[in-house]
């Protein structure tokens, strides 16, 4: 088994329509339990951008629904999501998708440079961090 870290949309790419990011082999992971990374590094005024993320077994055939997605954003940053499969054994490849919106002025095309980083969550460390929350509720 091996840790599983890598790119569901490359970093500083540049979209003005929806699209999909690379298929991801997430089979091999020894763990089930990812962090997402979503980096908007350069946007116009007055758009959105969505991110959800889909599963297939085979690479070919995608879920009907997301499997989770980032809030939908306005603005330059990162935000961190956690993408747990351990519900859908089924699942052995995981990609981006994503939509963009635009209204007022000018241009009526949207445009955002963003990426999205996957980082496979070490089982030592989820443990620890599952045992803090039982420990504070």
């Amino acid at each position: 088994m091996t840790t599983v870290e890598t790119f569901l949309v490359a970093g500083k790419t540049v979209a003005s329509a929806k699209g999909d990011g690379v298929a991801v082999d997430v089979s091999a992971a020894a763990n089930r339990v990812f962090l997402l990374t979503l980096e908007i590094t350069q946007i116009i005024e007055q758009e959105s951008l969505d991110v959800s993320i889909y599963g297939s077994g085979d690479g070919t055939a995608w879920s009907p629904k997301p499997i989770v997605a980032f809030p939908q954003k306005f603005y330059c940053g990162q935000w961190p999501l956690l993408l747990d499969l351990t519900a859908h054994p089924d699942v052995k490849f995981v990609r981006a998708h994503w939509e963009m919106a635009r209204w007022g002025r000018g241009t009526e095309t949207p445009m955002f440079e963003f990426g999205v980083a996957m980082r496979e969550v070490p089982a030592n460390l989820l443990k620890e961090a599952t045992a803090e929350v039982k420990a504070m509720a």
